[in-house]
């Protein structure tokens, strides 16, 4: 099966970059992450990815110890809710349905329409995996949501092309739709937010699209505020890693302006 990234717009085009970077830390024998399903994507997917996004070790890396943050969040719901339903926002091309399946969860990808096309033209559906084309802001994808099992939902990359008033009143919305369920999402620091709006973000091979919401690590607990039905607020740290990433994440922590990984819980009703 062919296909490329023809008629994406540029936050689109990160479905692209973010998969390409997977890849190639998957292709290490040493790498953080193992995605067959993304290199086997990539392999069929007609599009100059070295030639537009590069291939640096360590970007791809730390996109892979992102991925990684995600993936242990989304594996203990697992473990806890064999068959709940986990929905990602924002899902672009990941391929988490694959690397963390526990074969009887259901997945939900929700995206604008021409990015869900292009999902659905390389990653088909089938009977636990479905696609729902609208924005993340739109509620319509709530009523595409088995909760009776569980609901964990997952912004991987999504929340900092938002408006802050949109990412409060989305969070707000999961935790009055979903009570009982989980959120895992992930936020740049607002140093990052405001280069990137500026369109100060780019190197020879990639321009960063502007990304308006912006949250610094220390910042995390004020999403408890959204809603009152957000009772948890944790940060998740990445694990692993090469040298000298692997020496450099502890101390990364003690530097509040970092990108951070965060995991909700919401309240029973």
């Amino acid at each position: 099966m062919g296909g490329g990234g023809e008629g994406l717009g540029r936050v689109e085009e990160t479905a692209l970059w973010t998969l390409w970077h997977r890849v190639v830390e998957a292709r290490r024998g040493d790498g953080v992450l193992r995605d067959p399903v993304a290199v086997e994507l990539a392999g069929r997917i007609d599009f100059p990815f070295e030639e537009r996004f590069g291939s640096s070790g360590w970007v791809s890396q730390l996109q892979g110890l992102r991925a990684g943050c995600f993936d242990r969040e989304v594996a203990d719901f697992l473990r806890r809710c064999p068959r709940g339903t986990v929905v990602g926002l924002g899902d672009g091309l990941e391929t988490q349905a694959w690397r963390v399946d526990n074969g009887r969860a259901r997945w939900l990808s929700v995206d604008l329409p021409e990015a869900a096309r292009l999902r659905e033209r390389l990653l088909p559906a089938d009977e636990r995996r479905r696609v729902f084309a609208c924005s993340a802001t739109d509620p319509r994808w709530m009523d595409e949501v088995d909760a009776r099992n569980g609901v964990m939902i997952s912004a991987q990359g999504l929340l900092m092309y938002l408006r802050p008033a949109e990412v409060r009143e989305l969070i707000a919305a999961c935790a009055e739709r979903f009570p009982g369920g989980a959120m895992v999402l992930d936020a740049v620091p607002r140093w990052f937010s405001a280069r990137a709006t500026a369109g100060k973000l780019k190197d020879r091979y990639y321009e960063a699209p502007p990304m308006p919401f912006g949250m610094d690590a220390d910042e995390a607990g004020k999403l408890a505020t959204a809603h009152p039905g957000v009772t948890g607020v944790r940060e998740v740290y990445p694990e692993g890693g090469r040298w000298p990433v692997r020496a450099l994440l502890p101390l990364a922590r003690r530097v509040h302006q970092r990108p951070s990984v965060v995991a909700l819980r919401f309240a029973e009703s």
